[in-house]
């Protein structure tokens, strides 16, 4: 499993989800790691964004069936606006995690700070994360298990993340 990089400030860390239209997979995931966070008592030390690479769905909600699977698992959806993402995100954020192959060529491709999201997966690490946007309820289920696991590990590792910042300043 991958591990984070250094907060480029003390005491904060940003992390930018990506996919391709910002309606399925990296809402699903803003809105877990965010919940998670919040659990973890570092939801104010720690920003979430997400952002597809195309403007489809710009301004729009979440997929309805991406929406309901996090409504069934007891999360809130309904903040979500599909944003694009913007290439000036890898000098702005600490992390930059985009769902699959196609997506991280779409960003630049791989460096310190941007790689697949399931790099934290401990499960199956490195894999990406399938588009449940042409199948059935069942994908959005997969998404949504994949996401959680991978959010307690990233979770589970921004302590350290944020530490080794403020330690590297001191």
């Amino acid at each position: 499993m991958a591990e984070l990089p250094e907060a480029r400030a003390p005491g904060s860390y940003r992390i930018a989800l990506v996919c391709l239209g910002n309606i399925c997979r990296s809402p699903t995931a803003h809105v877990v790691l965010e919940s998670r966070l919040a659990e973890a008592g570092l939801d104010d030390r720690v920003e979430v964004a997400s952002s597809g690479t195309g403007g489809w769905h710009v301004g729009n909600p979440m997929d309805p069936r991406a929406a309901a699977t996090l409504t069934s698992a007891g999360y809130d959806p309904t903040r979500h606006r599909a944003r694009q993402y913007d290439a000036t995100w890898p000098g702005a954020y600490d992390l930059v995690l985009v769902m699959d192959g196609a997506n991280l060529a779409d960003v630049g491709g791989r460096t310190e700070r941007v790689g697949l999201f399931r790099d934290f997966d401990p499960v199956d690490p490195g894999s990406e994360v399938p588009d449940p946007y042409y199948g059935g309820a069942d994908g959005f289920e997969e998404v949504l298990a994949m996401v959680e696991r991978t959010s307690d590990a990233i979770v589970a590792a921004l302590p350290r993340a944020l530490d080794a910042a403020a330690g590297s300043r001191d």
